[in-house]
């Protein structure tokens, strides 16, 4: 599904790409739960994404302010800690204040 964002260049997008190098069960689980989470934040506006060889997620978010609210969060920080000890060989992690978008 594609987010549903504002009118630009007033939100801001969080870019993670990941290469996982394990797949246990709670993996699944922990990134719809944290999905869930991330909606109940103040300032969030959306997310996209695609899991295949390469996992890309990007949220889109109001603020600067509610991307480090967000990055705070305990659930997130424990899931954050269990991505790098057990789920992924890397990842990284991009913020970006998105200028302009267009669609089809």
């Amino acid at each position: 599904m594609i987010a549903n964002t504002p009118k630009t260049p007033y939100y801001y997008a969080v870019i993670f790409t990941s290469i996982r190098s394990n797949i246990e069960e709670d993996y699944t689980s922990t990134a719809q739960k944290m999905t869930d989470l991330a909606q109940k934040q103040k300032g969030f506006l959306g997310v996209e994404s695609a899991k295949e060889e390469i996992g890309i997620t990007v949220s889109y978010w109001e603020s600067l302010e509610a991307i480090k609210n967000w990055k705070m969060n305990v659930a997130h920080t424990e899931a954050r800690n269990k991505g790098r000890s057990t789920w992924y060989k890397n990842f990284k992690v991009r913020i970006a204040k998105v200028e302009r978008d267009y669609e089809f």
